[in-house]
């Protein structure tokens, strides 16, 4: 994951159709909603408490989604946005969710092959070695491809939490509906290549 921004590669699949996707456009607003208020609480002092991750799966996903979508000079990391309470929300919500908990024994066991430790436990060089290798699917091994697959799948969950935060939204500069003061009119070289001219 280290030839092109981690950032772009999961903007770009983000914003592409999630056909697996299970929840409404209303629920991915409510957990947008949870994670936000429980970054919120945190930062009162009041710990989160995951409600589907356990003490182990809670670190190990913290650590993941933070190497997926790290802080950078625009905006703050996947954790800092909230995105491990997103998808606590969302796991404990639909079933279909149990996945996660499937990548996250997955890398487990992988990591254990490699480096005889826990993904959590590894350093992040020997971290970032083992994604190298799952990251890109059309590169993965053929004995790597259900991790592939896997990590995949939390790489677009990872996005979908990111960029539906406060952080995330202004992280794209969407500005909504804004009325523009003064429109200019449409710009010279575009009326000279259609052939057309004001009139008065």
């Amino acid at each position: 994951m280290s030839d092109i921004s981690r950032r772009d590669v999961v903007k770009a699949a983000v914003f592409a159709p999630l056909a697996m996707t299970p929840f409404t456009d209303a629920d991915g607003a409510r957990a947008a909603l949870h994670a936000m208020t429980a970054v919120e609480t945190q930062a009162r002092g009041t710990p989160y408490i995951p409600k589907y991750f356990k003490k182990d799966e809670w670190k190990e996903m913290r650590i993941l989604v933070d190497l997926i979508i790290p802080a950078d000079e625009r905006s703050g990391s996947a954790t800092e946005a909230g995105v491990p309470q997103f998808m606590d929300w969302i796991c404990n919500e639909y079933p279909s969710y149990s996945w996660t908990r499937d990548a996250l024994r997955w890398l487990d066991a992988f990591s254990f092959r490699t480096h005889g430790k826990s993904f959590a436990n590894a350093t992040d060089a020997e971290r970032r070695g083992l994604l190298d290798q799952i990251a890109w699917p059309k590169k993965t091994k053929p004995e790597l491809r259900e991790g592939a697959a896997l990590f995949t799948r939390l790489r677009d969950f990872t996005a979908s939490g990111f960029f539906s935060s406060q952080m995330g939204v202004k992280d794209v500069q969407y500005m909504g509906n804004v009325a523009i003061p003064v429109w200019p009119g449409c710009p010279k070289p575009a009326l000279d290549h259609l052939g057309v001219s004001y009139t008065k």
